[in-house]
């Protein structure tokens, strides 16, 4: 049994129901590059609407600090999220919270959809401030939280009115958990985690989480090379963090204590310089020269890992094996994904992965579509790996 709520387990019909989504779009030149966040909550919107519910979704933009700023204004994603849903979307204006202004959705019927403007426009979202959360609250009859890219921020749309009304988590939220959960919440093992990057110093909570429970962790991208430097391999003249030798010896400590493998690659693709198709030579890690960058991981790696992945049952996956921007030295991650991938498709393993260059990285692969699930929420996915309570979840909790 879930923790939380679902759309199954309310009566929506007539209902009003306050629906947080994250519409946080990408504008470039004053258009929406990329609709996935839309089309991640539409079917949640839909289905609220074809039961009956007056939706009125509740997103923030931008980060206008309780003023109203024109160019955070949502009105130019109504006729989009409209689009993608397939029905009539109405915008309504700034001062929504205000009596006069809950005007515009009073004479509203059932399955009507409305989209309020930016909730970061009021002075007291982001403190989560309980005078908001009523007035916020009073416009509804059920609460529904679809967007966890943002339930790591305790604010009134996220934490504040889930308190105060009947809540669910929406059909995007409800995969998302189940899916964190399959991963790491009650995993089939062997389970394996993917760490890539650039930085130890970006993951230390996360390896310091992970280490507790998996079965073996991958250590891969400039994070690599600060591991390798700690066990006094030869690193030249790349990417690494030598005052954090002594915490990579920790975390190396701390994974022995908990039967976790620590899985650093064998061999490396390392070049003079840090461009697109540089010559580049396949050497094993202590033999790398003091010119030379380490800029992914070797063939003998490769074939590690996958041999590795072959006997796991999960994998979550966070941040890429090199610097997989440039050719040739993404052929460490295309690889490495693609048999996690074709693994999945098998139906032999469960497969997670998050998190911004991970994303870009499986997409650019062609492995991301046969992973059972990719979540695009970033700091929010993150600070799940790291262990941490998201507070926008937690408020769903039964």
């Amino acid at each position: 049994m879930s923790k939380f709520h679902t759309l199954d387990d309310y009566d929506l019909n007539e209902k009003r129901v306050l629906l947080r989504v994250d519409l946080n779009l990408p504008f470039i030149d004053g258009k929406v590059s990329d609709t996935t966040r839309i089309d991640r909550v539409a079917a949640t919107i839909k289905e609220l609407s074809d039961k009956g519910a007056i939706v009125l979704l509740l997103a923030h933009f931008g980060r206008p600090n309780g003023a109203v700023v024109a160019d955070m204004s949502l009105k130019n994603v109504a006729p989009i999220v409209a689009n993608i849903v397939g029905k009539q979307v109405t915008f309504v204006a700034t001062d929504w919270i205000d009596d006069k202004a809950a005007q515009g959705t009073k004479d509203a019927k059932a399955g009507d959809i409305f989209l309020l403007e930016n909730t970061r426009f009021h002075a007291g979202e982001t403190k989560n401030d309980p005078e908001l959360a009523k007035k916020m609250a009073a416009l509804g009859d059920i609460y529904v939280n679809d967007a966890f890219s943002a339930a790591h921020r305790a604010h009134v749309s996220t934490v504040g009115i889930a308190k105060l009304l009947p809540s669910a988590a929406g059909r995007a939220m409800e995969e998302e958990l189940n899916a964190l959960n399959s991963a790491l919440g009650e995993p089939q093992h062997p389970v394996i985690a993917v760490v890539g990057g650039a930085k130890v110093s970006s993951k230390l909570e996360l390896l310091g989480n992970l280490v507790e429970k998996v079965d073996a962790l991958v250590i891969g991208g400039g994070m690599a090379n600060t591991f390798l430097a700690a066990l006094n391999q030869p690193v030249g003249k790349s990417l690494c963090e030598h005052d954090l030798t002594g915490t990579a010896l920790e975390i190396m400590g701390k994974a022995d204590a908990a039967n976790c493998k620590i899985l650093l690659p064998v061999d490396v693709a390392c070049a003079k310089e840090f461009k697109q198709h540089a010559d580049s030579a396949n050497l094993p890690v202590q033999d790398v020269a003091d010119d030379d960058m380490i800029l992914d991981i070797g063939s003998r790696a490769i074939a590690a890992l996958k041999l590795q992945f072959d006997n796991a049952k999960t994998v979550v996956w966070n941040g890429p094996m090199g610097a997989f921007e440039i050719e040739p030295f993404d052929i460490g991650t295309n690889e490495v994904a693609k048999h996690v991938a074709k693994l999945t498709r098998e139906g032999k393993l469960i497969s997670v992965a998050g998190g911004g260059d991970t994303v870009a990285a499986l997409n650019k692969s062609g492995a991301a579509k046969d992973f059972t699930y990719i979540s695009t929420a970033g700091g929010a996915f993150l600070e799940w790996l790291e262990g941490k309570l998201l507070p926008g979840v937690d408020a769903l909790n039964k």
